[in-house]
């Protein structure tokens, strides 16, 4: 599975942006999917994620609220849609492949869980 991540860029503090995430290679509809960020100097973090269907949702405790996950089984795509963002969003943001559907995932927020990863996008929040 190859993934692509992209909408990334540089915002003003309160600003919104919009990540995707493209998926080839393998069945995405039967993929659970997340996002992870990784700041400067700091270990990955989970951010959001999200079951094959859209049926379970997963945040960090500290996005809830502001960034909102979803996906688009026909295009292949899960989506990371981000408001209020503050300077400290700034990080490079991953997507990453999870379990497939029927195989179990007791840890939604483990990078463990994930199996494929994109190569990241950066979002930078000025303040």
């Amino acid at each position: 599975v190859q993934l692509q991540a992209s909408g990334g860029g540089l915002v003003q503090a309160g600003d919104s942006l919009r990540l995707s995430c493209a998926a080839s290679g393998g069945t995405f509809s039967r993929y659970a999917m997340g996002w992870f960020r990784q700041a400067p100097g700091k270990e990955r973090e989970f951010a959001a994620a999200i079951s094959w269907n859209g049926g379970r949702i997963y945040y960090a405790d500290s996005l809830k609220g502001r960034f909102t996950i979803s996906r688009d089984n026909a295009k292949n795509t899960v989506y990371l849609q981000m408001s209020s963002l503050k300077p400290e969003d700034t990080a490079v943001y991953y997507c990453a492949v999870g379990p497939t559907f029927g195989s179990g995932w007791s840890s939604p927020t483990s990078h463990s869980e994930y199996t494929y990863w994109g190569q990241g996008t950066q979002v930078t929040v000025s303040s």
